[in-house]
Parts: structure tokens; sequence; C-alpha cells
């Protein structure tokens, strides 16, 4: 997860490369947006204190930029702080905002902006309440819940970098996260999962549009691209933090990596070992553990163990890169 010290890193030498960026004029900008998210998002301004609902919501959902759909946060990090502004701990991915020195109206704060399109959003301070010490201070109205279009995944099947490789390669999928998840430690971290201790599996949660994917795909791909007949193992990789997991995110998930097991069976001369479960917490993994592939491609892992995956992959499933 991000810390303060990557937050005043970022800000001070530059930002992360975006996922895609939009950019329009200000007239275009402001064709496209009523008046109020025009001067939130394109001038700067903040809403009044406690004049939005999002800031008492807790219920499950994910909220987007107004300006460009840009995924930014995830309910499950928000808190309530207090403030009077929906205030989160984490960004859904590390890259999906850009953070800037602010010295305005004699204060020395860091201005957070959508990473795509560059709309003001708000503020980020070092008083949050998890470990990391995270709150962003959003404007409700920069936001948008689209909580109904996506849907979630949590698959772990060996190295979280080459889980991550392959899905981030996906039509329709939205963000991929490296993390912890599957164990019963509060706040693990990767020395203390690297010692097989925590009952956390390394895996990665995806966010997807059904529409364009189906959580069935998705399983198929998951149990095709990895060895689900190996207990604890991925290679080289050995230990119950690389086994191969399913966590659930309902009944119907559940119910639909079971039938897909049984499907696949046929086409492994052993015994599908993949575990499945219900999803309960996923701990983001350290920033230097996002994007691994992306930003490593000639580290000899990566040319080892991830170039020959992603070529399988990329030869079953031409179909569905992007």
């Amino acid at each position: 997860m991000l810390t303060w010290q990557d937050i005043v890193h970022f800000a001070r030498n530059g930002n992360p490369n975006p996922n895609n960026r939009i950019e329009r004029t200000q007239d275009e900008w402001r064709s496209l947006l009523s008046d109020k998210q025009f001067r939130i998002t394109r001038q700067r301004g903040t809403e009044p204190p406690f004049s939005s609902e999002i800031c008492h919501l807790h219920k499950p959902n994910l909220y987007a930029c107004i300006c460009c759909d840009n995924l930014l946060f995830d309910a499950t990090e928000k808190f309530d702080s207090g403030t009077g502004w929906p205030s989160f701990t984490q960004a859904i991915e590390y890259n999906a905002i850009a953070y800037h020195e602010d010295n305005s109206h004699g204060m020395s704060r860091i201005e957070v902006t959508c990473n795509t399109c560059d709309a003001h959003l708000g503020h980020v301070f070092p008083d949050g309440p998890t470990l990391n010490g995270l709150r962003y201070c959003i404007n409700a109205v920069a936001l948008k819940k689209v909580s109904d279009q996506y849907e979630k995944a949590t698959f772990g099947g060996g190295c979280f970098w080459c889980t991550e490789a392959i899905f981030s390669k996906l039509k329709g999928v939205k963000s991929v996260r490296c993390g912890y998840s599957g164990g019963n430690i509060e706040n693990p971290d990767y020395h203390s999962i690297c010692t097989g201790s925590t009952g956390h599996a390394e895996v990665v949660q995806i966010i997807f549009d059904p529409a364009v994917i189906s959580y069935y795909e998705l399983l198929q791909i998951h149990l095709s691209t990895h060895n689900p007949t190996t207990l604890n193992r991925q290679g080289a990789d050995t230990g119950t933090q690389y086994r191969s997991i399913i966590l659930a995110h309902n009944d119907t998930q559940y119910k639909t990596a079971e039938i897909v097991i049984k499907k696949l069976q046929a086409s492994y001369t052993e015994p599908i070992v993949t575990q499945v479960a219900h999803f309960d917490r996923f701990y983001l993994a350290e920033l230097e553990h996002q994007k691994y592939y992306d930003l490593n491609p000639h580290h000899h892992y990566c040319q080892a163990v991830i170039d020959p995956k992603l070529k399988k992959f990329k030869t079953l499933y031409a179909d569905k890169l992007i």
C-alpha cells in the first residue's frame, strides 16, 4: 500500500504513468459537466462540508472520476473522518491518482487529481486511521458510483507478479491489484507472507465489467494459466502463500467456481487442489509489487517465468486481449 513517503515522493519527483490519458479543452469539459462539477474538478473548487450523502455512505461501492470514469476508490477503504468530506485510506490503484504540492491559502498541502484527466479531487493528509496513515479528503461532486456496473474477483495462483501480468491484459478488466488474502493475520506484509505462517496467499483482486467478460471466463483463464494440481506450489515457488485459491465474493461465485473446477478436471490427469473459500478481507501489497512485470520486464524472474506464461496465455485467449 502507498505510504505518506511515497506520496511526497510522487508530488516532488513526478507521478506514475496512468493506465490511459484523456485530454479536453476547458470549453469541452464545460459542455460535459454541470456548473458545480466544472467548478470543483476543472477550477479546483471545494464543496461545502457535509453536503453529500456519500460522507456517511458505507455500503459496498466503487467510485470513479465524474469527468472520465477512471476508477478511483473502493468503499472498503472508506471511513468516517468527521471532516464533512468523503474520506478514503487508499486509491484503487497506485497510479489512479496524481499528487501535486499545493501552497495556496497560506497552507502546505498535497492536492490529488485524477491521473487520467487531471480533474481536481481534493487533498491527501498523513492523519488517516490505518497503518499507512493516509486520509484522502475528496469532494463528493468529483465522484460517481459505479458499483452496479462492475464486479470483483479474487484469485491466487502462485506469485502475484504472474497473475497480475495475465489479468491486466484482458478486455473488460478495469483494475488488478496485488495483495494478500485467505489468512487470519491482520495487516500482513511481504516479509510475513514469505514465512508461510500468516495463512494468507498471494492474490490478485480484479475489478471487471461482466458485460464484457464473465466471472466464468475469468475462472477458466485463472485455472488454465497456472497449475491447479500442485499443492502449495507453483514451479519453484513453494509454501501455502503460493497455493491455488479462489476467494468467492458471494454464493453465486462460489457455486460457479465449483462448476468450473468440475468441468476442467477432465483436462488434468491429477486432481485439482484449488481451494475455494468465501472472501473475507483483502490487504493491498506494497507499492513495489504493483504492476511489477510492466515496470520490470527485463528482470530475470519476469523473463524466465512470466514471459513463457504470457506467451501461452496470449495464444489461448487471443480474442480476449486488449
